[in-house]
């Protein structure tokens, strides 16, 4: 049995214990700007031999990694998309497709084996991951180009790809210095120094201490933050904690018990259910349809009275946006886990 222990948020010995993980956190965006900055030379070569060939016929994202591509370049890539999660290729990819890939640890074998089956037919390929590794080594060919990967830190790894799709005018912007800002920004805003009071992870955590937390973001970005922070939250914490789109997440809201102040849960002797708090990443989206779905949590949230808190993210660019987010649930679970004290 576990319960929650506030205090331990601004305690030094406690927060001590969990340093390695918190010094993590605030290295996010060191982590963005070394990536970039090391994999400049590559990049400028990636950058040339495309622009030396006509546009690709189409972008295939290859590995298990390929998913964040995904949800950035769907929306604004100007030739067909396709992410491609296995460890094989669509049947028609071919010498006028281009071929991403991000491998942070680079030794994943399917991913390896992706590569290899993009160089054999001809592919332009582009691979983010460690020189050396695995997924490295099956990157050979005229056109082939790794892009080294130092950090194997996800998020830097493809802040390094969106760059090169950006500059071959074929993703929106990624700036890796305005991913790095946004970063910074949480960990300042965020860090183990500032207190509860002014912390606003730790104002979070506290908040979703005795709950259930319901993760929701509206537009597609922010809709994989929201799985992204769930995921750390279950991770942090052992407890439940549930993300969706809003046709997954408003039943759980509109079937919480109506709040009743006068009653006292521990009457028969048991302990209060966990009520669901709705966790909203707002990353700025005013999309009508996203503000239509908001609008629909709110008002459920507001009958059953659920309570709601709201994760705001400003930053320039979708892909800080999203940076920015991610990091500030990553820090609540954080300390969520280090004030959950086992009897």
């Amino acid at each position: 049995m576990s319960w929650f222990d506030e205090s331990r948020l601004d305690d030094e010995i406690a927060l001590g214990a969990a340093d390695a993980r918190l010094r993590a956190l605030a290295g996010s965006g060191a982590r963005v700007r070394r990536e970039c900055g090391e994999a400049a030379e590559a990049l400028a070569r990636a950058v040339g031999r495309a622009k030396e060939n006509d546009r690709p016929r189409a972008v295939v994202a290859a590995g298990p990694d390929s998913r964040l591509l995904r949800a950035v370049l769907e929306p604004a890539c100007p030739v067909p998309f396709v992410a491609w999660p296995g460890p094989q290729l669509p049947g028609w990819a071919g010498s006028l497709d281009l071929v991403v890939v991000l491998a942070p640890d680079g030794a994943d074998h399917g991913t390896a084996s992706a590569v290899a089956e993009a160089c054999r037919r001809g592919c332009q390929v582009v691979v983010s991951a460690p020189e050396g590794s695995l997924v490295a080594d099956h990157a050979t060919g005229r056109d082939a180009t790794v892009l080294p990967s130092t950090t194997r830190d996800q998020l830097a790894t493809a802040v390094t790809m969106l760059s090169f799709l950006h500059a071959v005018k074929l993703g929106p912007a990624a700036d890796p210095e305005d991913v790095a800002g946004a970063l910074d920004q949480v960990a300042i805003a965020s860090g183990p120094s500032r207190d509860i009071a002014t912390n606003p992870a730790k104002m979070l955590a506290i908040s979703l201490a005795e709950e259930t937390p319901v993760v929701w973001g509206g537009s597609v970005l922010a809709a994989r933050a929201a799985r992204r922070v769930a995921e750390g939250l279950r991770r942090a914490s052992g407890r439940t904690a549930l993300a969706g789109d809003v046709e997954q997440v408003l039943p759980v809201i509109e079937r919480a018990r109506p709040r009743d102040v006068f009653a006292d849960p521990f009457a028969d002797g048991g302990e209060p259910a966990p009520r669901p708090v709705l966790v909203v990443l707002d990353d700025g989206s005013e999309e009508p349809i996203v503000r239509e779905q908001r609008s629909r949590l709110l008002a459920a949230a507001a009958e059953r009275g659920v309570r709601v808190e709201t994760v705001t993210a400003e930053a320039g660019s979708e892909v800080a946006r999203y940076a920015e987010l991610m990091l500030a649930g990553t820090y609540a679970a954080t300390y969520l886990g280090l004030a959950l004290v086992e009897d």
